[in-house]
């Protein structure tokens, strides 16, 4: 099939996906498991390989939000140590299911923990997760 130009509407699509690529566009980090704390060699240690740089961006990434960080200070600085969901939507002034949405992308990467009692869920920060990533950002960090 040939378009008003004369080529080939395949040869178009593939033109227009390199496109796309060669742009830079934004592209869906991989599913990886990283509700372990993360744990490889500093970053300026020297060069990381692909596998230690993914884990450590889907990490960054989960906390590139400012619900997300506002979230994480408020666990920090709970005096129980953890909070309900109602409490933290309260908090920053959003609705409980936006609050559940952040909080399960920082709970997949390991940054907060949950757990169910009776209706409600409570979370805490991971103070271990959050320390590790800070050592591999700098190894003199958290010392």
């Amino acid at each position: 099939m040939s378009n008003t130009d004369g080529t080939d509407h395949a040869t178009t699509l593939i033109y227009v996906n390199t496109l796309w690529q060669d742009c830079g566009m934004p592209k869906t980090l991989p599913m990886v498991d990283i509700s372990a704390p993360v744990c490889c060699a500093p970053v300026a240690a020297g060069p990381l390989d692909d596998d230690a740089s993914l884990e450590i961006a889907l990490r960054l990434k989960a906390l590139a939000d400012p619900v997300r960080v506002k979230l994480v200070s408020l666990l920090f600085s709970s005096p129980a140590s953890e909070e309900c969901s109602r409490d933290l939507a309260n908090a920053v002034g959003i609705s409980e299911p936006t609050v559940s949405h952040h909080l399960t992308q920082l709970r997949r990467a390991g940054i907060v923990e949950s757990e169910r009692r009776g209706m409600s869920v409570y979370h805490r920060a991971s103070r271990e997760s959050l320390v590790a990533l800070c050592a591999v950002l700098d190894p003199n960090c958290c010392r």
